[in-house]
């Protein structure tokens, strides 16, 4: 019974190791802004600039996004194009068949991307925030892209142009008698339009608006689930007390 106690945990290891290296480097932790109504507001901006290009949100109307402090006729002046109606949903502005033809399928609907990226590494607000920040040249892709979170990635660097072109830096480390590459750090190649600190706090608001978009009622239901258990443990002294008096001449 130890004997196959101990192959089963072998095996884990193994099946988890398997797991961590398909998945890529190890997902940073994402900064918590879905309470920061500006960080959103940016998010959602960056979101109908850079994403809503070739991914949909088949599941949140334009006009939700009062919610996170939007007026409609800001929402009709910055965030829809062409005939878009506050009303519909957001769709994608890439024809389906020329998405087929470049990426070899369609780009998948992020509505509920940072629920359904939640992981060993982290939630899928980590995964989307180390995603977008782990791009790198690399010549051999179709794409002219690469990414150290989800290697050869079928996904160009939509935001290129903020960050700029970077390079992982590796080191060798040996480990198990074998040497590994380990990154280190990045080297920029080209520069963005934006510096690396103002890029990633672009990036932590994107994911933010991500991340409410998939939940929209999570701030709210966080907030009253706090007051909820206030009157329980009030309830409860209450309860308790009655309990006491009610009993007290009882022997």
């Amino acid at each position: 019974m130890k004997k196959l106690i101990l192959t089963l945990i072998a095996t884990l290891g193994i099946v988890t190791g398997a797991v961590a290296a398909e998945g890529g480097i190890a997902w940073d932790k994402a900064p918590k802004k879905t309470t920061d109504l500006a960080a959103v507001q940016n998010g959602a901006k960056l979101f109908v600039n850079y994403c809503l290009n070739c991914h949909s949100a088949a599941f949140m109307r334009y006009n939700r996004l009062q919610d996170i402090g939007l007026t409609e006729q800001q929402i009709k002046d910055n965030l829809l194009f062409g005939d878009v109606k506050i009303g519909e949903t957001m769709k994608a502005a890439i024809d389906p068949k020329q998405a087929k033809d470049w990426f070899g399928g369609n780009p998948p609907d992020l509505t509920l991307i940072t629920r359904s990226r939640s992981g060993h590494g982290g939630t899928g607000a980590d995964y989307l925030y180390t995603y977008l920040r782990t791009y790198y040249r690399d010549s051999e892709k179709a794409t002219g892209w690469n990414n150290l979170a989800f290697p050869s990635v079928a996904m160009p660097h939509a935001l290129w142009e903020l960050q700029g072109e970077r390079e992982p830096v590796y080191a060798e480390h040996e480990s198990h008698g074998h040497k590994v590459k380990v990154v280190t750090g990045w080297k920029q190649v080209t520069p963005g339009t934006m510096t690396p600190q103002q890029y990633d706090d672009a990036v932590g608001d994107l994911v933010a608006y991500m991340q409410w978009m998939a939940e929209p009622a999570a701030n709210t239901r966080v907030r009253v689930g706090v007051w909820v258990l206030i009157f329980l443990m009030f309830f409860t002294v209450i309860a308790w007390r009655l309990n006491a008096a009610f009993w007290k001449d009882i022997k």
